[in-house]
């Protein structure tokens, strides 16, 4: 006698219903990426301002290492935070300033290090005049004008 293997198998069911989550954890994760990444790239490209301070503050640290004398240090710095000023506040803000005018506008959104004795020997040893070092107070007002948030 054969045994009747066929009569011994469970009996034929169904496939599971459809799961309410038609994704595998994989395509969500992967979705999940692609959103992220394009809100950050959105939120990179819709703050420029940011670039643009990272970028100065890069400049400045590599200013700061290079300059020895204290002339070029000057002109390089002044020369910095008026381009960084034309591109943040536009040339119709800033082109026209010059001396007192431009160190006080420099004060008012952030570097205020450079305010009275500092400013001047800054634009002194900036266009050519010998006068005493300030390079701590120059480096430092330039830095503040950068971070400021204004």
């Amino acid at each position: 006698m054969t045994p009747d293997w066929l009569s011994r198998m469970a009996p034929p069911h169904a496939p599971p219903p459809a799961n309410w989550w038609p994704f595998a954890l994989g395509w969500w994760a992967l979705m999940l990426l692609v959103v992220v990444v394009t809100v950050g790239v959105w939120y990179w490209q819709s703050r420029p301002h940011l670039r643009l301070r990272r970028a100065a503050l890069r400049e400045l640290a590599r200013i700061e290492k290079s300059m020895t004398d204290d002339a070029e240090l000057a002109r390089s710095l002044e020369h910095l935070v008026r381009r960084y000023a034309v591109a943040r506040f536009g040339r119709e803000a800033v082109a026209g300033l010059s001396g007192e005018r431009w160190i006080a506008f420099v004060a008012a959104h952030g570097g205020t290090q450079w305010t009275g004795e500092a400013g001047a020997r800054l634009l002194q040893a900036a266009y050519g005049g010998i006068c005493p070092s300030d390079r701590t107070q120059w480096v430092l007002g330039a830095r503040n004008f950068f971070r400021k948030k204004s």
